[in-house]
């Protein structure tokens, strides 16, 4: 097989072998071929219905394909590298089983609605796993906040013991950045779901094609309103990406986080040796290399990002061939956040926590003083001269080489006479974690209520994606069936 027999009429010379080794995206775009076939069942279909190809032709045409689709599912393809991309090969493929009437097929349709086609039927699919996996992630998140919501731990800012918290409500403050992650794949999904197929090169076609059909065959919401547009902009897929390096950085922060509690300056937790690797040279060592490798791999998804946006800035409508480009990021960014969804919720599943160490640290650092400050307030003093009063405090207590709880009442009531013999029910640390008990709040109480209502968004999100895998099911069976 040669390029040369699809489009050879305006060229007096073939293409040289090394153009195409140069502009070949088989060994990326191949991954589509399934999209490409079922897109082509679609099409053909509407060229019969339609009126535009005779129903034998359609049929012989429909055969062929689902010959192809049943090579694909048992690996029996050969590629031809000689072919610049996936959609040629289908074609060859197709013309070698059916003959002259395989190029019927390509009525009414350009590569690069084709192209455009297949590129959202695989975003549908690649979404609805980030989804999914980002769902098991926040599962493992809640589970672990309903088993430590009264498991005490230092908050911090700047890396420093800022309040009480518990271990509860800092995994579901993972889990909220997570469920926005969600809501923006859930969001773009139906961006993504707007059928190209029937716009051809950039101007729509003659034929007289129902594209509300054909998208409604391919479970598709609507057709593209604009042909040029159609095949142009990849904005829907820097969506994607977009979202993928979001979930990237969240997922980094998290394993950073792991990371830092795993060592022994902190304690908090012990990874799994399942989901830890050793040293070459010391024998005592215990790495956490699964986060460390999803920190590590999160640049390169922002690379992903950075690549789509700079090869859209500057193309003009309509086609142009640095669109070839736009697959190998979008494909890199999913497979690693995928992968690394998958891993993190199996670090979290695994790791033990200890409780006790994550306690005894909150007795440094005086992470009890904002809540004197307030309750200082609540007996009229300003909550500006509390907060002085309170330094104070604290500066005595670290001159005696105590904590605020060790002062004595004198000593506290010497700082300010508010204090009363009520000061004691203020300054134990888990007092003032349990205290925290308005909404989104620390408290045992609010974090339960955290919990009921993610399990609520977890149950909608699961719908969300059980109708429309189920909708693409239903499509696709109905065309390769």
């Amino acid at each position: 097989m040669n390029q040369r027999v699809l489009w050879s009429g305006r060229f007096a010379q073939g293409t040289s072998d090394r153009t195409l080794a140069f502009t070949t995206s088989l060994d990326v775009d191949n991954r589509m071929a399934f999209y490409d076939v079922v897109g082509s069942l679609a099409h053909v279909r509407q060229l019969v219905e339609r009126d535009i190809i005779d129903p034998s032709s359609g049929e012989a045409i429909e055969a062929g394909l689902k010959g192809i689709l049943s090579d694909l599912w048992q690996n029996k393809v050969e590629w031809d590298g000689a072919l610049e991309d996936v959609h040629s090969n289908m074609e060859f493929l197709l013309t070698d089983r059916v003959g002259e009437v395989g190029g019927r097929l390509h009525t009414g349709r350009s590569r690069n609605d084709q192209v455009a086609t297949d590129f959202r039927l695989y975003l549908r699919d690649a979404v609805l796993d980030l989804m999914e996996l980002l769902m098991a992630l926040q599962t493992t998140l809640v589970c672990l906040a309903d088993e430590h919501m009264d498991t005490l731990m230092p908050g911090f800012t700047h890396m420093q013991h800022a309040q009480p918290v518990s271990l509860g409500f800092h995994m579901m403050a993972h889990f909220q950045r997570f469920q926005r992650d969600g809501d923006r794949l859930m969001d773009s999904f139906d961006r993504i779901n707007v059928c190209p197929l029937g716009s051809a090169a950039l101007a729509g076609t003659t034929y007289p094609l129902d594209r509300h059909a054909t998208a409604s065959m391919l479970a598709f919401d609507r057709p593209s309103e604009n042909a040029m547009d159609a095949v142009s902009d990849r904005d829907f897929a820097v969506e994607v990406t977009f979202v993928c390096a979001l979930a990237a950085d969240h997922l980094s922060s998290l394993c950073e986080e792991l990371v830092m509690w795993s060592g022994p300056e902190f304690g908090f937790v012990e990874m799994s040796d399942l989901y830890s690797t050793g040293s070459s040279i010391m024998p005592q060592k215990k790495n956490p290399d699964v986060c460390e490798l999803v920190r590590g791999r999160t640049g390169s998804v922002i690379g992903d990002l950075t690549s789509m946006l700079i090869m859209l800035k500057g193309l003009p409508f309509a086609y142009n061939r640095d669109l070839q480009e736009d697959k190998a990021p979008v494909f890199h960014a999913v497979d690693t956040v995928l992968s690394c969804l998958d891993m993190t919720r199996d670090v979290l599943d695994t790791m033990i926590v200890d409780k006790e160490r994550m306690g005894a640290v909150t007795e440094d650092g005086f992470i009890n003083a904002t809540d004197l400050a307030d309750h200082l307030v609540t007996l009229g003093l300003p909550f500006r001269k509390a907060h002085e009063v309170v330094g104070g405090a604290v500066r005595l207590a670290i001159e005696k080489g105590g904590c605020l709880e060790e002062l004595s009442l004198d000593e506290l009531k010497g700082l300010c006479d508010l204090v009363g013999d009520d000061v004691v029910e203020v300054l134990p640390v888990r007092r003032c974690m349990e205290r925290r008990n308005t909404y989104g709040g620390t408290s045992p109480e609010s974090v339960s209520l955290q919990i009921l209502e993610a399990e609520s968004c977890l149950r909608k999100r699961e719908e969300f994606i059980g109708k429309r895998r189920d909708s693409i099911a239903l499509a696709f069976k109905a065309l390769t069936g």
